[in-house]
């Protein structure tokens, strides 16, 4: 009669056991979410009395030719010389503003040292994905946990970061600037209150003319 309790305690802690193998985001949040991965490119050029040399300004367009620069890309300059040149400053972003890119304030770190004379131009590019999609874990769909899937957001996020135009976004979102967004909301809707009523001069008189032949 011993052996029958012990049998009942041996099939509960694995009972248990399994259970805990078992998913366990019982959540509407997916564990697969947007990485945002960044990587700088750097092209160092060189100077003559504080100004970039025509055949340094050619190279540098054809580099953000080349990188395909555009929205969401971020360029700025790491200059060694104490306080910086602003004709070598204004020469850069003139080539990034065709792009319709500014400068950043603060350039990132990189590799290797910048030679005398020269100033080192980086563009800082960001990608977003989402690793380890599709999951489909065939061990852990069938729960009783009422975990979500593990392939669960996948395909959502999957395609927000293949379609964002600046991954930056899903970091920091994007600033309000100098002008609040609700004025040009607060505009819109004076102009719509403000708007005489398309019936106030009443109806066009219509007239129906038909023809007929002989």
């Amino acid at each position: 009669m011993r052996t029958l309790p012990a049998l009942i305690t041996i099939a509960a802690g694995l009972s248990l056991t399994a259970c805990g193998n078992m998913a366990s985001n019982r959540s509407l949040n997916s564990v697969n979410q947007p990485v945002v991965s960044r990587t700088n490119y750097a092209l160092d050029l060189n100077t003559y009395a504080g100004n970039l040399p025509v055949s340094e300004q050619q190279r540098l367009s054809q580099w953000f030719e080349a990188m395909n620069l555009g929205y969401g890309d971020r360029v700025s300059i790491d200059d060694p010389t104490p306080g910086g040149s602003l004709a070598t400053v204004q020469m850069v972003e003139a080539a990034a503003s065709r792009h319709g890119v500014s400068i950043q304030p603060v350039a990132p770190i990189t590799v290797g040292t910048i030679a005398p004379g020269a100033v080192r131009v980086v563009v800082t590019r960001s990608k977003a994905t989402v690793p380890g999609c599709p999951n489909w874990d065939s061990s852990s769909e069938t729960n009783f946990n009422n975990g979500t899937s593990t392939n669960y957001g996948c395909a959502v996020n999957g395609n927000l970061a293949g379609m964002i135009a600046d991954p930056e976004d899903l970091v920091r979102g994007q600033r309000s600037g100098d002008v609040s967004r609700a004025d040009g909301s607060n505009k819109a809707i004076k102009s719509y209150r403000e708007a005489p009523p398309t019936g106030e001069g009443g109806l066009k008189e219509s007239s129906t003319q038909s023809g007929g032949g002989q």
